[in-house]
């Protein structure tokens, strides 16, 4: 499936090119249409266009220069050259610097349809190696530590996944398959004196610490190695033979400990190991982490070069259950941000349905949750440049008396109607942004229908990407910018034709036409009537 764009100072050209030439046969599925190099480069600026057809000889900007601004903007759309036999040299240049390919005039349609095809065809080809399995795979396996690492990253801070998602996630990383089985966790937390490295020093340092933990642990384990938010190493552990628990801990103690002693003796540093207990995965990874840096925080603290098994969650002094919804990736503030409206309901539905699970009427989890959503919205609010206070009117003061709410009920009741006015707000705002967009696009294009009225110029004047403003400006008016400049024009021209003794070329130049002949073509073509016919029409004699 490709896209054609015509190009030739005579409209009629054009018209037969487009309207007669069989294009369907060939794959083409739409067909665009532009009287000069300038108009061309106007439409590539709004639309995807694969192959472009163009004269060599037209007023302005030749066609061998549009091929050439062609090259340097959009090096995957392709150029055939319509030349006589004078430009010859011309479109031969035009080839040797791989711009274009080129046919000599007069051209039958079964030509131009076999150039195109053979043109397309090439096209695809040079895709599909860009896209090859085999490019795709050789540089996935190269990035695969990398992506298995950010992965489990993800995971420890709570990002859900299907489990038919992340199956495969698992399978084309190619880490090893956890999924349902026993795992352990290997915390490692850098000590002296590697803090004081720099990133890449301890990037090659971490990348050390997984060499040595594989040459280690290869015999009886499967790792696991990614990094947590705190800088720490992170190795889940599976088994690969069935032992008793007693067996596989005592095997873990021992071979921790000699990563320990490998890692002070070779990197020059300490380290002190957390060694997690076992536990089911992916259901018990996020409960196996928090237990494990709590130990971190609580048992060994500042002390260094220490190696501890964590066990259990009643090991742990006034250990209570978490509220893992309120915390995991996206946060509510991520997902309130960019505005994904959908996904952040789905979130607080989880919230209070796991909130409910928890004893809901209790204070603590009730204050927990209430924060972590005021803080969102409130971090969310002023980003976007707007006091709180003025998006949720009376409910300010209710935030400012700590947490008003002793249910559940209230304050999920409230968490709805604050998020549907942020809502609300942030979609109104971004439809007075888009008429804005157009109301300057339009005052730009007509102070300026003389020069330069592309789509990079507009966007340039509106400080805004083109492809941005050319999508806007459809999904508002339900038309293209060049269809809008087109109508202005023939609206002005028909207006000076009768309202000015102005001649024909004066008018032409007024609306940014080089050449008076381009204009008339254009001109009769939207109305039938030459620009002469138009004014003799309509004007009393």
């Amino acid at each position: 499936m490709a896209r054609l764009l015509i190009v030739d100072d005579e409209a009629h050209v054009v018209e037969r090119l487009a309207g007669l030439v069989p294009w369907d046969s060939i794959q083409v599925t739409k067909v665009y249409k532009a009287y000069s190099a300038y108009e061309a480069l106007e439409l590539l600026e709004e639309h995807p266009i694969e192959l472009v057809i163009t004269d060599i000889r037209m007023p302005g900007m030749s066609g061998l220069e549009l091929a050439a601004e062609i090259q340097r903007k959009w090096h995957k759309t392709r150029c055939i050259l319509l030349s006589g036999h004078a430009d010859f040299g011309y479109a031969q240049e035009a080839i040797v610097r791989g711009t274009a390919s080129y046919l000599l005039k007069p051209v039958t349609d079964e030509e131009l349809l076999q150039t195109a095809r053979e043109v397309l065809h090439r096209l695809e080809e040079e895709w599909a190696q860009i896209i090859s399995r085999e490019r795709i795979e050789r540089t996935l396996r190269e990035n695969l530590p990398q992506l298995r690492g950010q992965l489990l990253a993800e995971l420890l801070q709570g990002r859900r996944y299907s489990r038919e998602g992340l199956a495969n996630k698992i399978k084309l990383l190619e880490a090893p398959d956890l999924m349902d089985s026993f795992f352990a966790m290997l915390l490692v937390r850098l000590e002296d004196p590697f803090p004081g490295y720099d990133a890449q020093s301890i990037a090659l340092v971490e990348y050390g610490i997984g060499n040595m933990a594989e040459e280690l642990f290869a015999q009886h384990f499967q790792l696991w190695q990614g990094k947590d938010a705190h800088d720490n190493v992170i190795f889940l552990v599976k088994s690969m033979s069935e032992t008793s628990e007693a067996e596989r801990n005592e095997r873990l103690e021992r071979t921790a400990s000699q990563l320990q002693h490998a890692i002070r003796t070779y990197l020059k540093g300490q380290v002190s190991i957390l060694i997690g207990g076992w536990g089911a995965f992916p259901d018990e990874l996020t409960t196996m982490y928090d237990r494990t840096l709590t130990a971190l925080r609580q048992r060994v603290g500042g002390e260094q070069e220490l190696i501890l098994s964590v066990g259990e969650a009643s090991d742990l002094p006034g250990k209570l259950p978490l509220l893992h919804s309120v915390y995991q990736l996206p946060t509510i503030a991520q997902l309130l941000e960019a505005g994904q409206w959908g996904k952040l309901e789905e979130r607080i539905e989880a919230i209070f349905a796991e909130l409910k699970g928890m004893g809901a009427e209790s204070e603590e989890y009730l204050l927990e949750v209430f924060l972590s959503i005021s803080s969102a919205i409130t971090q969310t609010a002023h980003k976007s440049g707007i006091l709180l206070s003025s998006l949720i009117g009376p409910d300010y003061d209710r935030l400012l008396q700590g947490t008003p709410f002793r249910t559940w009920k209230q304050l999920h009741d409230w968490t709805m109607e604050v998020f549907g006015q942020f809502r609300s707000r942030s979609e109104a705002e971004t439809k007075d942004s888009r008429v804005g967009l157009i109301r300057q696009v339009r005052a730009f294009i007509e102070e300026s229908l003389s020069e330069d009225v592309s789509l990079q110029a507009i966007a340039d004047r509106v400080y805004l990407h083109p492809v941005y403003v050319s999508k806007i400006y459809k999904l508002e008016t339900g038309e293209n910018i060049s269809d809008y400049v087109y109508r202005l024009r023939m609206e002005k021209a028909a207006e000076l034709l009768l309202s000015s003794q102005e001649k024909i070329y004066e008018i032409a130049a007024k609306l940014g036409y080089q050449r008076a002949h381009s204009f008339i073509n254009v001109f009769k073509k939207h109305t039938g009537l030459t620009p002469q016919e138009y004014r003799d029409k309509h004007l009393p004699s």
